[in-house]
């Protein structure tokens, strides 16, 4: 599988890439760019021209239609050139853009070098995935990666600035289309672009999605109104300018309508929102270009501009003036990409991008001022280049279009306007970088430049010539290019011969030569303040608004009261719910309180525990009382038939008992009376109305069921497909498994918060041992020369030697020491028979949890560090490495991911041999939870405990002062 090969292999590059440069610096870039290189050239040995190219079909969540699908056509190659051919120039580029003359190393180039490689990577998975969930995926990669480059110079405030005003824009730009490319998913069927483009769904819905997908993608390209995160990113280095904003990433929603509009330009919402934001970007972003002094700015304006005009060929439908779009994206990623090197030699060699102060560099550097005047003559479409082919032939495909009808004229004009703007500020660009400017000398920075390096010249160079020869030589193109665009009357020629477009051509040279040299007047008739007012300006606007209504909502909700915020939940939870069964259609409620009298008894148990903690004052008493609803209904769970349920309710119930008493230590025994009696009633009516809304809500989602109940369906599934006859612990490590992966995450979470909140300075670390008290401490003496610890020479729990001999307990020292091993025996009989029997890894987890608090409470804190003297952080990510591993060896082995695969074998003395995948999965589970369980008691246990003895230490000692 080549494709999934030239991914992996960016993948390693990038994993590698840290070492590689940290081993022989900014070198690297140059193994680094072979990577690229030779997936280029697999590219060119493999192009699929008028085939249909390579397909890739993966199985991976089938359910959630979640398959790795690639396909590798001629669009999908022809964005795999630009991607791989100018990544690999860029890489080759960075080895001299890095290098400095007062030999101080670039700060943070290893994880440039990883993250530029990736990059690459990200972007040639986008532009191969067929599936839009996978697209998706590569999508928000790129915008992540883009973030980490633009951000490099984070030590400035302009980057940081520049690269989150990058990820918000594009993030957001990104969810819309998440929920775009859902909902025509789900309503055309599919979720394969392919399958999508073939037979596209209509309707309401459809359009609703298909305008989010817009979103998406012109908010990547940087179209008006969410085009001012571009000419902000010019924060980042040259070459990441050179590559992401000019070549690869903001093509990638160009490359998504390219796909797309074959299908969908006959949708209603989709031209209107195409052509006028497209040609309105076109227009105002090549006049803002001419406003600007830094030659990265100008760039970056007109990279906006043309961006808009690539918006507009490749989104209208039609196959012709598609074929002039495609001419136009590689044309626009030559040029582009040229210029933005070109930029990075000036700035790197006369240390300034400022037009103001740059005169005769064209003198002083010949060689650069060809290169950037091929460039910039491709930009602006001069003959014999490909920007001027691609430019008469998108004029001669809109002017014959009959699929734009009567809005060809305004379409044809538009980007007639626009192109005079582009001449415009190409020759303003030329003019401000190499000219002499009327100065009898070079300007005093050009005076102290330095020359550049000849490998410095090379990338720029090559993507000049590629310019100048595809201009000449454009025939190839109709074989490469217009595969995709088939069928086509258009046809790829060096020029267009006499005619309209040749016509509409020299104007757009006659007005745009002529406002070059008319750019005095033209500066001193124009506005002082812009008629069109700032973009940043308004995104600031923005983030301040969403700030202060933040502030207010959250002054709202979030009082910093625990109850107040609970209640707001609780008060959601009962209204919504009420008010949509009330309104809407209703079964007949059948209402059966309870299937044997003993189940009755457990219920009133439970209820008069309920009530008893709610009028205790001793916190103690009520947790205990809490407690016994727990444990009420695990054992409702284990008389309907739920001995799984029953055995981790009950196993739970145990844990959170001992974790309310840790935290308990630390709080006064009885609750405040007035508080208390403040808002007893306002709670027990919200209790009750939960837990009436609760019931009802039960009773009448069980009598709506018609169809056969799921759960007369899971064992024989848990079976067959999850090789495992306990079908709870089946559903949660394989039909589940994403559910439980994401569950034991949120318990890693918690367990680092509640961690974060007790220790202050070291978040991570194991347990203390005895070993790590110094002999000082562990034979001290107390004010009346008494020992404060007990050292005795047979003990039977080991953190007792630093225990109080006060708070020792020799019968639960001796019961522990004999328990303990029994406890974990069941612990792993659990674990291992969970797959068939109840228990599986998180009772296992539970069971092993118990064992640990039972050595804590027998030895003290000491104690647990002997237990398990490891680092709970590192035992944490130990299972989630497991839990997630799986994935990946379900794949290996040809399952679905995170499903079970087995492994048989027949070993000598054992017989036959059967193994489920399945089991590392729950291995994870258990080993989370055992990190968890750790991690609480050496935060809320021991950590607490020193804080206890410190604080009557501290008590004593003012008292004493």
């Amino acid at each position: 599988m080549p494709l999934l090969a030239i991914l992996l292999a960016h993948a390693l590059a990038a994993a590698v890439a840290p070492l590689l440069v940290a081993r022989i610096g900014r070198l690297a870039f140059y193994p680094l760019a072979l990577v690229p290189l030779g997936s280029l050239i697999w590219v060119l040995a493999r192009w699929p021209g008028d085939g249909p190219g390579i397909r890739v079909d993966i199985p991976w969540v089938p359910e959630l239609a979640m398959d790795i699908a690639l396909r590798f056509d001629s669009l999908a190659a022809i964005m795999s050139v630009l991607v791989l051919g100018i990544g690999a120039l860029v890489l080759t580029y960075c080895a001299s853009y890095f290098r400095h003359r007062d030999g101080h190393t670039e700060p943070r180039l290893p994880s440039f070098a990883a993250e530029l490689v990736a990059f690459s990577g990200a972007m040639f998975g986008l532009v191969v995935s067929d599936n839009l969930l996978l697209l998706y995926i590569f999508w928000e990669l790129t915008t992540v990666l883009s973030f980490l480059l633009v951000g490099h110079y984070a030590e400035r405030l302009a980057s940081r600035r520049a690269a989150v005003q990058a990820l918000l824009v594009t993030t957001a730009g990104g969810l819309a289309m998440l929920v775009g490319v859902i909902v025509l998913g789900h309503v055309g069927g599919s979720f394969l672009l392919s399958d999508l483009v073939a037979n596209p769904p209509s309707g309401m819905a459809a359009n609703v999605g298909l305008v989010l997908v817009l979103i998406g993608a012109l908010s990547k390209s940087a179209i008006v109104p969410l085009h001012f995160w571009l000419p902000g990113a010019m924060a980042a280095p040259t070459p990441v300018s050179a590559y992401l904003h000019a070549a690869a990433m903001v093509k990638a929603g160009i490359y998504l309508l390219a796909r797309m509009s074959p299908g969908f330009a006959e949708a209603a919402p989709w031209r209107p929102v195409v052509l006028v934001l497209g040609i309105a970007t076109m227009i105002l972003a090549g006049w803002r270009a001419l406003r600007e002094y830094d030659l990265k700015l100008i760039l970056a304006f007109g990279t906006v501009s043309q961006l808009g005009f690539l918006v507009v060929l490749t989104g209208t439908g039609d196959p012709d003036i598609l074929l002039a779009g495609l001419v136009m994206l590689c044309a626009h990623a030559l040029f582009k990409a040229a210029l933005f090197m070109v930029v990075g030699i000036v700035d790197h060699t006369v240390g300034t991008r400022d037009i103001r102060k740059l005169a005769w560099l064209g003198n002083r550097q010949p060689a650069l001022a060809v290169i950037a005047g091929i460039a910039a003559a491709s930009m602006a479409g001069v003959p014999l280049t490909l920007g001027f082919v691609g430019k008469e032939l998108a004029f001669a495909t809109v002017l014959h279009s009959q699929v734009l009808g009567s809005a060809a004229p305004w379409v044809l004009a538009g980007i007639v306007i626009g192109s005079m703007f582009t001449i415009t500020y190409s020759m303003r660009f030329m003019w401000g970088a190499f000219a002499r400017k009327g100065l009898p000398e070079s300007s005093a920075r050009v005076r102290d430049m330095h020359a550049p390096a000849p490998t410095f010249l090379v990338a720029p160079a090559l993507l000049a010539v590629t310019s100048i020869a595809a201009g000449v030589l454009p025939d190839w193109l109709n074989w490469a290019l217009g595969s995709y665009a088939d069928p086509v009357d258009a046809h790829i020629a060096i020029w267009e011969g006499f005619g309209v477009p040749l016509l509409l051509t020299a104007i757009a040279f006659a007005v745009g030569i002529l406002a070059f040299f008319s750019r005095g007047r033209l500066r001193r008739a124009r506005l002082a303040v812009n008629p069109l007012g700032n973009a940043d300006r308004g995104y600031d606007a923005v983030l301040r608004g969403a700030d202060a209504l933040s502030q207010r909502l959250t002054a709202l909700t979030q009082r910093g009261s625990i109850p107040f915020t609970q209640a707001t939940i609780l008060v959601t939870l009962v209204t919504l719910p009420t008010i949509v069964l009330a309104l809407g259609a209703r079964d007949q409620a059948h209402l059966k309180l309870w299937d044997s009298p003993l189940q009755g008894v457990i219920g009133l148990l439970i209820l008069a525990a309920a009530l008893g903690a709610t009028i205790m004052r001793n916190r103690l008493a009520a947790v205990l009382l809490v407690g016994i609803t727990g444990y009420g209904t695990g054992t409702i769970f284990a008389l309907h038939g739920a001995p799984d349920l029953a055995l981790t309710q009950f196993l739970v119930e145990t844990l959170t008992l001992v974790i309310f008493v840790l935290v308990l230590r630390a709080l006064p025994a009885e609750s405040d009376v007035k508080q208390t009696n403040r808002f007893r009633l306002p709670r027990a009516a919200l209790a009750i109305a939960v837990g009436c809304t609760v019931t009802t809500l039960g009773v009448y989602a069980m009598a709506a069921r018609r169809d056969r109940p799921i759960a007369d369906l899971l064992p024989q599934a848990a079976y067959r497909r999850g090789h495992g006859a306990n079908t709870v612990n089946v559903l949660l490590v394989d039909i589940r498994a994403w559910d439980t992966l994401g569950e034991i995450s949120v318990l890693l979470v918690a367990a680092t918060g509640v961690a974060s909140l007790m220790f202050r300075h070291r978040r991570f670390g194991r347990a203390p041992r005895v070993g790590d008290e110094p002999l000082a401490r562990r034979l001290s003496t107390d004010a009346a020369g008494q020992p404060d610890v007990v050292v005795a020479s047979g003990i039977w729990l080991r953190g007792s030697e630093l225990r109080d001999p006060k708070h020792r307990s020799l019968v639960l020292e001796v019961a522990t020491r004999l328990i303990f091993p029994l406890v974990m025996v069941l612990s792993f009989y659990f674990f291992f028979a969970g797959h068939n029997v109840p228990g599986g890894g998180f009772a296992g987890g539970l069971t092993a949890g118990l064992a640990l608090v039972l050595r804590y409470l027998a030895g003290g804190r000491y104690e647990l560090g002997e237990t398990l003297p490891f680092d709970a952080g590192k035992i944490l990510g130990l299972g989630l490495a497991f839990s997630g591993g799986t994935a990946l060896a379900s794949m290996l082995l040809g399952a679905p991911v995170l499903s079970s695969a087995t492994i048989q074998f027949d070993m000598l003395g054992f017989g036959h041999i059967k193994i489920v995948t399945a089991i590392f999965f729950d291995l994870g589970v258990y080993l989370v939870v055992v990190g968890l369980v750790l991690d609480v008691l050496r935060s809320l246990g021991a950590r607490l405990d020193v804080e206890l003895e410190e604080s009557p230490r501290a008590r004593e000692g003012v008292r004493a002062s």
